[in-house]
C-alpha cells in the first residue's frame, strides 16, 4: 500500500472520533502531573514526527530501511493519541495537527519518488524536508478568508495602533521595504510558498526586522534580512561560509530558514501565528512556555499577552499590521511604487564597485536609484569593494541595459571611477611666500623676501603609512592609493579572508601607486 494510502488509512474515523470525542478540561483543576504528562505526551509526538520525516528522507534515497522506520514512527504516534485521549487535559485534536502536516510530505515520497512521479529526490543525510503548513494555515486562510484573523485586525487596538503608525511616521519605511521586498522578492517567496505559509507574513517580518535591508545588524548581534541570531543562524545552516561572508545576509538562504523555523513554530503552536512572532522576536522556549501554561487561551489574553516583554507587544502587532497592508493597501489610500524589478545578471567589463556602479547607472526612472538593490541581490559585497572585471552581478533587465549603456565604458563610467577614486586630502595645497605686515604706519609694506633654506642632508623617505578610520576596509583602503590587497595584506601581516582591521590601526602603503 501506497505510504499516503496507508497514512490515511490510519488517520480513519477511530482518530477522528477521538479528536471530535476529546473533552474540555477547566484549567483550573488541572494538576501538576497531569501537566507534565501532557507535555511529555506532546514531547513524544514531536520526536515521533521527526522520526517520520527522516524516514522520508530514507525513502528518498532508496534506502529500503526507511520503510520500517516510517512504520514505528506512526505507530507510535497513534499510541500517543490514544493515551492522550485518557490523559486529563491533553488535547487530542492538536495532535492531530502533526498527522495532517505530515500528508503533503508524505505524498511527494511515495516509493521513493519525487513529487513528479520521477526519479527519487536524493537528499543529504540529516536533512529534513520542509514540511507544508496544511491547507488550514494556508495564506489565504490565515490572512484573507480567516474571520478571526479580520476581527483581529478590525477590533485589535494594538494591530489598528500599529496600522496608524505605518501610515504615518513609518509610512517611508513601510514604502521602502516593499521597494526593497520587490527586488529579492524572486529569492524570497518561493520558500513560503513551498511551505504554504502566507507571503505577507514574509514582508511582514522584513519590514519590521531591517526594512529589506539585507546588511542590517542590530546591537544584540542579529543579522540580515530577517535578522538570524547566531545561534539559530547555525541552526538552520547560516553563519560564516569559510570566505568571509556570513550567510545570514544572504536573502535566499535567509528566506528558506525562516520558512523552515515558522513550520517548527506550527507544529508547536497551531495557527496562532501571534505565538510564532512573539517565539521569532523573544525567543522559542518563552514563547513556549508560555503557550503551553496558557490551556488554549488567546496571546491577546491579558494575563499571556503581559508575560511577553514590551518589545514583543511592539513586535507582533507590527508585523501582523505590515501583513495586513501589504494584502490590502488600497483601502488605506497606500500606493505601493511599481518596480520593475525582473531579474537578470550581467558581466563586469572593467573593475568596478558597487559604488561606482551606482553613480555610473544612474537613477533609471526609480527614486533612489540602484545601490540598495545592487547591494541586496550580491551581498558578499561590501559597498567599495573593487570587484575584478568578469565577475557576474545580479541585478534586473533594466539594470543590466544601463550597464551596457552608461558602465562598460565611456565619459560617464571613467567620471563615476575618478568620483570613486578621488582622495578628499589631495585637495589640501601649500601656499607660497608669506608677507609680513609692518606693525604700524602708513608706508605701504615691502615685500620681505624669505630667508634662503639651508641645504639639508638628502634623506631617506620614510614608508607611507594610512591610519585606519572607523568602518574602512581593506578593500576601500587598496582602492584609494592604487594597491593589490593581496600585497598591502603581507606588508601589514594581515590574515586572508576578513583582514580584519581596527580603528586606528597604522598599515604601511606598501606598492601603492597613488
Amino acid at each position: 500500500m501506497p505510504l499516503t494510502a496507508s497514512l490515511i488509512a490510519r488517520l480513519g474515523a477511530s482518530a477522528l472520533v477521538l479528536a471530535l470525542c476529546s473533552h474540555a478540561t477547566d484549567a483550573n483543576a488541572q494538576s501538576r502531573r497531569d501537566r507534565e504528562a501532557t507535555e511529555a505526551l506532546e514531547q513524544r509526538m514531536v520526536e515521533a514526527e521527526a522520526r517520520y520525516r527522516q524516514a522520508l528522507v530514507q525513502i528518498a534515497n532508496d534506502d529500503p530501511a526507511g520503510l520500517d522506520a516510517s512504520n514505528a514512527a506512526l505507530e507510535d504516534m497513534e499510541d500517543v493519541i490514544l493515551a492522550c485521549e485518557r490523559q486529563r487535559g491533553c488535547g487530542v485534536s492538536q495532535l492531530l495537527t502533526s498527522y495532517k502536516r505530515l500528508l503533503k510530505a508524505d505524498a511527494d515520497a511515495q516509493a521513493g519518488q519525487g513529487a513528479d512521479g520521477g526519479d527519487p529526490v536524493l537528499l543529504e543525510e540529516g536533512a529534513l524536508p520542509t514540511a507544508d503548513v496544511p491547507a488550514a494555515a494556508s495564506a489565504a486562510a490565515l490572512l484573507t478568508e480567516d474571520e478571526r484573523f479580520k476581527r483581529m485586525v478590525e477590533l485589535n487596538p494594538a494591530v489598528q495602533a500599529s496600522i496608524r503608525r505605518w501610515l504615518t511616521d513609518m509610512r517611508v519605511s513601510l514604502i521602502t521595504s516593499h521597494e526593497n521586498y520587490q527586488y529579492m522578492r524572486h529569492l524570497m517567496s518561493p520558500a513560503f510558498k513551498r511551505s504554504g505559509l502566507p507571503e505577507a507574513l514574509l514582508f511582514g517580518i522584513l519590514a519590521k526586522e531591517s526594512n529589506g535591508r539585507v546588511h542590517a545588524r542590530s546591537r544584540a548581534g542579529a543579522a540580515g534580512p530577517l535578522q538570524f541570531m547566531p545561534a539559530t543562524g547555525r541552526r538552520f545552516g547560516l553563519g560564516p561560509d569559510g570566505s568571509g561572508f556570513d550567510t545570514r545576509y544572504d536573502p535566499r538562504l535567509a528566506a528558506d530558514a525562516a520558512a523552515v523555523y515558522l513550520n517548527e513554530r506550527f507544529a508547536q503552536h497551531g495557527n496562532e501565528i501571534e505565538y510564532w512572532l512573539a517565539a521569532y522576536n523573544g525567543g522559542e522556549g518563552r514563547a513556549l512556555r508560555i503557550y503551553r501554561e496558557a490551556n488554549g487561551r488567546r496571546f491577546w489574553d491579558p494575563d499571556i499577552y503581559n508575560q511577553f516583554p514590551a518589545e514583543t507587544k511592539d513586535y507582533v502587532p507590527m508585523v501582523i499590521a505590515a501583513a495586513w497592508l501589504y494584502l490590502h493597501p488600497e483601502e488605506y489610500g497606500l500606493s505601493f511604487p511599481r518596480v520593475d524589478a525582473r531579474p537578470a545578471t550581467f558581466t563586469l567589463e572593467r573593475p568596478a564597485s558597487v559604488y561606482e556602479l551606482t553613480i555610473c547607472l544612474g537613477n533609471g526612472n526609480t527614486r533612489d536609484g540602484y545601490m540598495r538593490a545592487l547591494r541586496n541581490l550580491n551581498p558578499s559585497y561590501e559597498a567599495e569593494t573593487l570587484i575584478p572585471a568578469g565577475t557576474t552581478l545580479n541585478g534586473t533587465v533594466r539594470m543590466a541595459g544601463l550597464y551596457r549603456q552608461w558602465c562598460a565604458r565611456g565619459a560617464r563610467a571613467d567620471l563615476a571611477a575618478q568620483l570613486v577614486n578621488s582622495d578628499p586630502r589631495a585637495a589640501i595645497v601649500r601656499t607660497g611666500a608669506i608677507e609680513v605686515l609692518p606693525a604700524s604706519g602708513d608706508v605701504p609694506p615691502a615685500a620681505v623676501a624669505p630667508a634662503p633654506a639651508a641645504p639639508r642632508p638628502p634623506q631617506t623617505a620614510p614608508a607611507r603609512t594610512h591610519r585606519v578610520a572607523r568602518g574602512e576596509t581593506l578593500g576601500a583602503i587598496s582602492q584609494r592609493y592604487g594597491c593589490e590587497v593581496a600585497t598591502l595584506a603581507r606588508a601589514n601581516n594581515l590574515r586572508a579572508p576578513a583582514y580584519a582591521l581596527r580603528q586606528g590601526q597604522s598599515l604601511t602603503l606598501e606598492g601603492c601607486t597613488r
